[in-house]
């Protein structure tokens, strides 16, 4: 497994979680790396990347400004700090990788996913 996301759970709307994903030291130290997510019955849609260098993040528009991406090189890990959630938000969240150093657009692939529900 090369990478391994964990961290969700159930919490209320308003509240905060943070995403983990262990990358294998390779993966973590040439690869974009960044989230996907998949709600009941939708598509899996982007939510937010970060290049190896961490000079660049990206963020979808339905979680910028509330979500934040990092890296820890001392862990090969990422995060998504997840604040001000809201129902909608409510999904399987994959830990997702690229072959490039940059995001060009797409994940070439992904981990298993850990489920966030966000719900009163």
């Amino acid at each position: 497994v090369q990478l391994q996301a964990s961290g969700g759970g159930l919490v209320q709307p308003g509240g905060s979680l943070r995403l983990s994903c262990a990358a294998s030291e390779r993966i973590f130290n040439n690869n974009a790396l960044g989230w996907l997510r998949q709600a009941p019955g939708k598509e899996r849609e982007f939510v937010a990347v970060i290049t190896r260098s961490s000079n660049s993040k990206f963020y979808a528009d339905s979680v910028k400004n509330r979500f934040t991406i990092f890296r820890d090189n001392t862990k090969n890990t990422i995060y998504l700090q997840m604040n001000s959630l809201k129902p909608e938000d409510t999904a399987i969240y994959y830990c997702a990788g690229t072959n490039s150093a940059k995001y060009l657009g797409s994940f070439d692939y992904w981990g298993q996913g850990t489920l966030v529900t966000v719900s009163s």
